[in-house]
């Protein structure tokens, strides 16, 4: 790939950033993103803005529905394409914890098309849109199917939706989302290779000399002095003695003696005060990430949930990434963030099949050679 191509993109639903840093590390330049959420655009704002882009990056907290896609075009993209569109449409009313029919009239499933929207306008060289695997529930599939057809008659070629593992990409997290990809009929698709290949293996896998998956066991060291997301819910004294009985490494509620009547008479809930195993990939950051109560989240081997800033070490957010508005609302802006890792191997992949349809080759800026090494 040639060092002097600048590439640009635009984040819709950019939550924290994380899709936006795995964007930057790439080498591109975010001209807007879109955030309605206030805790998430302050940490967006304070990070990607002021800090890693060099406040070449235009955050805009408003409702999308609210936002002209035409005007926003011509403000940012007057002199150039768009190169990529990067975007999580609210997942909660797919989300796998919804029961029966619950969701399927949820009006935030309607936000995917309110995507699309701004891809008829921008018409960007691709877009990658992810999600939660369950959009691909049937009871949703209006909704997939409405995209697609969008997108077809908007001059896209689409591929159908896949499901990835954040822990094939060097994530120590097991975490699957469904990313949708689309690129401009303009462009050639040789050199595109989708789904992305795998970059790490089950361990003792057949697969080739690749790197195994990577456990978690790295996300514990000491924070850095003073880190303000140093900081893991307080307990009751019953639920510290619950975790004191609970085996270190690995160890499961059941271990602790604990049962509260909601626990009775099945076998679900088994995770729930759980302590993570570090000897493999942590299971997947939820919203509720930090809160003991809502899945393994327990620390290894201390009698307290997971910090913060280890919750964020296992999206893969660099220590100097700060999370803004406090502990319940970090946890929600780095549960529901693409892994940084994870955003990074696919991005760079779309950037240099980009870079072999380029037509010309514009020199990139010293500011973005800068946003690169900043944000690493």
């Amino acid at each position: 790939m040639g060092d002097n191509i600048e590439f640009t993109a635009v984040d819709l639903f950019a939550g924290a950033g994380g899709f936006s840093l795995a964007a930057i590390l790439a080498g591109f330049n975010v001209r807007f993103a879109v955030e309605n959420d206030k805790h998430a655009s302050e940490t967006y704002k304070k990070n990607i803005c002021e800090r890693l882009s060099q406040n070449r990056t235009a955050l805009y907290s408003e409702d999308i529905t609210e936002l002209s896609a035409k005007k926003l075009r011509l403000k940012h993209f007057r002199d150039t394409d768009c190169d990529l569109m990067l975007g999580g449409p609210p997942c909660q009313g797919f989300s796998a914890h919804r029961i029966l029919g619950s969701g399927v009239d949820d009006p935030r499933n309607k936000l995917i098309l309110e995507y699309f929207k701004f891809v008829k306008v921008l018409k960007p060289k691709v877009f990658l849109m992810e999600n939660v695997p369950g959009i691909l529930w049937p009871r949703h599939q209006e909704y997939l199917d409405q995209f697609y057809d969008q997108a077809t008659r908007s001059g896209y070629n689409t591929f159908p939706p896949v499901t990835l593992d954040a822990r094939d990409f060097g994530v120590p997290q097991r975490r699957k989302r469904v990313f949708v990809l689309g690129v401009r009929e303009d462009l050639a698709l040789a050199g595109l290779d989708w789904p992305l290949a795998a970059s790490h293996v089950k361990p003792n896998s057949k697969l080739g000399k690749k790197p195994t998956w990577v456990n978690c066991s790295s996300v514990f060291w000491e924070a850095p002095k003073n880190d303000p997301n140093d900081r893991h819910m307080r307990h009751t004294e019953e639920i510290i003695r619950a975790f004191q009985n609970t085996p270190k490494n690995g160890g499961s509620r059941k271990d602790s003696g604990r049962v509260l009547p909601c626990h009775k008479g099945h076998d679900g809930h088994k995770d729930v005060y759980g302590r993570i195993d570090p000897n493999a990939p942590a299971p997947t950051m939820t919203t509720a990430c930090i809160n003991p109560s809502k899945g393994r989240f327990v620390h290894p081997e201390e009698n307290h949930g997971i910090t913060v800033r280890q919750a964020a070490r296992i999206q893969t957010f660099p220590d100097h990434f700060i999370f803004y508005g406090g502990l319940i609302a970090s946890g929600k802006q780095i549960g529901n963030a693409v892994p940084v890792k994870m955003g990074n191997s696919i991005v760079t992949h779309i950037r240099d099949f980009i870079s072999q349809n380029q037509q010309e080759s514009p020199k990139v800026s010293r500011t973005q050679k800068k946003n690169r090494s900043r944000a690493a």
